[in-house]
């Protein structure tokens, strides 16, 4: 099962709709081991299709050592489909490099609903796994606001130069 926070699925959401009618793709990342995706990073698709992802290998190169560097893993591989359901294709399949990722597809085909569906994706195998969006929790201890050492009433200030 992909659990995954709410703003994250919205902002992946948002991406494909802004690059509709191009796939649009990208990783969410998470501490290594932790199988908890925490970081969305938003990618190019360098074939810039309708029916084709590819991460720009630049980039590619460039996240993957960040990840390394703060101890990650991509914990989600998402794309989008823009005129077919949330499936991965066969050229999806054959590209899957991640055995322990969760391949997260977006259909944008249709503009007024989000078909969103996750998949593990080993040797060529593909096998759907439940998605439980998580909404952001408030921490009731949390500070909510600050006064910087006012109070609510009105304080005056009188400056003076003399």
């Amino acid at each position: 099962m992909l659990s995954i926070d709410r703003s994250i699925v919205d902002a992946i959401v948002a991406h494909a709709r802004r690059d509709h009618p191009d796939e649009a793709c990208g990783v969410v990342a998470g501490p290594v081991g932790s199988d908890t995706p925490t970081r969305h990073i938003p990618m190019e698709n360098s074939a810039r299709s309708m029916t084709f992802y590819e991460f720009d290998s630049m980039e590619h190169l460039r996240v993957w050592r960040e990840m390394d560097d703060r101890d990650e893993e991509p914990v989600v591989i998402y794309h989008s489909h823009t005129a077919t359901e949330a499936y991965p294709s066969r050229t999806d399949i054959s590209f899957a490099g991640e055995p322990g990722a969760h391949y997260l597809l977006v259909s944008t085909r249709e503009p007024d609903t989000e078909e969103i569906r996750s998949f593990r994706i080993v040797d060529g195998v593909v096998t759907e796994e439940p998605v439980r969006i998580v909404e952001p929790a408030v921490d009731p201890h949390a500070v909510q606001s600050y006064m910087f050492g006012q109070s609510p009433a009105t304080v005056d200030y009188e400056c003076s130069g003399r």
